[in-house]
C-alpha cells in the first residue's frame, strides 16, 4: 500500500465514523426529546413525570457533551497525525534524548499522553462541575478533584512509565516476533491488575468498610451459599463523596473476589432489592461472562498485536500519518491513535453480545431471588440515576451494553420482549 492511499483510507474511515456517530447522536436527542412529555405506560405507576423529564434532559445534555468531545477528539487526532503534531513532539523529545533510545521513546509517549490529557481536561472539569452538578449528581469538591488528579498522575508515572519502558525494550530485543511477547506481557499485566486493583489501587481513591452485620449481610451470605459462591469480603465504598449515582460491583477474581456497594446504593434500595441486584451480578459469574470476555479480548488483541508487528516495518504507515521516521515508540502511538478509527464497526457487535449477557444474568437472578425485587430495584436505579426510559432504538443497539429498560423489565415480568 502507498502512503497516499492509506491517508485517503484513514480520512474516509474517520469521516464515515464521525458522520455516523453524529447522526446517531442526533437521533438519540430527537427521540428522547420527542418522548419527554409523558412517562411510558409501563412505568407510569412507579416513575413521576418530573423524574422522567429530568432523565430526558440529562440524557440529551450528556449526548450533546459527547458530540463536543467527539469533535475535539477528531480534531486532536488530525492535528497529531496529518497536522504534524506527532512529528513535532517527536523532535521536541529528541532535543532531550537521542532518538531510538529507550529514554527518548518513553519521553515521547509520555508527552503525547500529556497533550491528550490536557486537551481533555476542560471537558473533564465541566462534566463534573457543570453537567453533573446541574442535575444534582456531583458531590466532588475542587480539592478532591485536584487530589484525585495528582494521585492519578503519580500512579501513571510509577506504573505507566516502567510499563512503557519494558514494552519498548521487548519491541527492540525480541526480534521479528516481538509483538507476541508484548501481547503476552500485556495480557498478563491486565490479569494482574484485576487481581491487585481491589486491594492496592482502589483504596487510594476511596474508603472501603466491611458491610456491617445485619439483615442485609445475612441475606447476601444466604444468597452466596445458595449459589455456591465464595468471596473474600463484602465492602461499602464511600461513593457519595464524589457522586449521587448509586452502584454495586464485583471486582477481582479467584481468591480476591469481593462485592462492593456504593453507600448511595444502600441508601436507596431495600435489602431484598440489593439481594436481587447481587443475584444478577452472580449470574455473570455463573455464566462465566468475565472469562468469555477475557478470551475474546485476548484473541482479538493477539490479532491486533500481529497487525502492529506488520505495520512497524512499513514506511508508508508512518509517512501516511505525518510521521517522517518510524521506531518502536512511534509505532505504538500511531497504532493506538488510529486503531479506534477502523474498529468502530465492531461497536454494535460488542454491545449486542453484552446485552445478551445481561439477559442471561437477569434470568439467573430471577431463579435465585424474586424477579419482582429485581424489577423494583432496576426502576429505582433508572429513576435515581436519571437513565432515560425512551432511548432511540438504533442508538441503543449500537452503544448500549445493557438492554433498554422497557425490554429488560418486560422479560423479567414474563411479558413479550424482543
Amino acid at each position: 500500500m502507498t502512503s497516499s492511499s492509506f491517508t485517503a483510507l484513514f480520512l474516509v474511515a474517520l469521516g464515515a465514523g464521525l458522520l455516523t456517530r453524529l447522526w446517531l447522536a442526533g437521533r438519540q436527542i430527537r427521540h428522547v426529546a420527542a418522548h419527554r412529555a409523558a412517562v411510558p405506560a409501563a412505568f407510569s405507576a412507579s416513575i413521576a413525570l418530573d423524574a422522567h423529564q429530568k432523565a430526558a434532559d440529562y440524557t440529551v445534555a450528556r449526548v450533546k457533551l459527547g458530540i463536543v468531545d467527539l469533535l475535539i477528539s477528531a480534531a486532536l487526532l488530525l492535528g497529531l497525525t496529518l497536522g504534524g503534531g506527532l512529528q513535532t513532539l517527536f523532535e521536541l523529545s529528541a532535543a532531550v534524548f537521542t532518538p531510538g533510545t529507550l529514554q527518548h521513546g518513553v519521553t515521547f509517549i509520555a508527552v503525547v499522553a500529556s497533550v491528550s490529557w490536557l486537551v481533555d481536561l476542560p471537558l473533564t472539569v465541566y462534566r463534573s462541575f457543570g453537567l453533573e452538578a446541574r442535575f444534582g449528581f456531583n458531590r466532588l469538591t475542587p480539592a478532591l478533584f485536584v487530589a484525585d488528579t495528582l494521585k492519578g498522575i503519580v500512579l501513571s508515572a510509577v506504573i505507566g512509565l516502567p510499563l512503557i519502558a519494558f514494552v519498548l525494550w521487548l519491541m527492540a530485543a525480541m526480534g521479528p516476533l516481538w509483538w507476541l511477547y508484548v501481547w503476552a506481557f500485556w495480557l498478563g499485566f491486565n490479569l494482574l491488575v484485576l487481581l491487585v486493583y481491589p486491594t492496592f489501587i482502589a483504596p487510594l481513591f476511596n474508603k472501603f468498610q466491611p458491610l456491617e452485620d445485619g439483615p442485609l449481610k445475612n441475606r447476601i451470605e444466604g444468597l452466596m451459599e445458595r449459589c455456591g459462591f465464595r468471596l473474600s469480603g463484602l465492602f461499602v465504598m464511600d461513593g457519595s463523596k464524589r457522586s449521587a449515582h448509586g452502584n454495586a460491583y464485583f471486582t477481582g477474581f479467584g481468591a480476591a473476589k469481593r462485592i462492593v456497594f456504593f453507600d448511595t446504593l444502600l441508601e436507596k434500595l431495600a435489602p431484598t432489592e440489593v439481594e436481587a441486584v447481587l443475584a444478577h451480578e452472580l449470574g455473570h459469574y455463573h455464566h462465566h461472562h468475565l472469562w468469555k470476555r477475557l478470551a475474546v479480548i485476548g484473541a482479538g488483541s493477539l490479532a491486533f498485536f500481529a497487525l502492529l508487528g506488520h505495520l512497524a516495518g512499513q514506511d508508508w504507515f508512518f509517512n501516511a500519518l505525518g510521521v517522517q521516521e518510524g521506531g518502536t515508540a512511534a509505532t505504538l502511538v500511531l497504532f493506538a491513535l488510529v486503531l479506534p478509527v477502523f474498529t468502530f464497526p465492531l461497536t454494535p457487535l460488542m454491545s449486542m453480545w453484552s446485552r445478551r449477557h445481561e439477559f442471561q444474568a437477569d434470568a439467573y437472578a430471577a431463579s435465585q431471588a424474586p424477579a419482582g425485587e429485581l424489577v423494583s430495584a432496576l426502576v429505582k436505579l433508572y429513576r435515581d440515576n436519571a437513565s432515560t426510559l425512551t432511548p432511540d432504538p438504533l442508538y441503543s443497539s449500537v452503544y448500549d451494553s445493557h438492554p433498554p429498560a422497557a425490554i429488560r423489565i418486560a422479560r423479567l415480568q414474563g411479558g413479550r420482549a424482543r
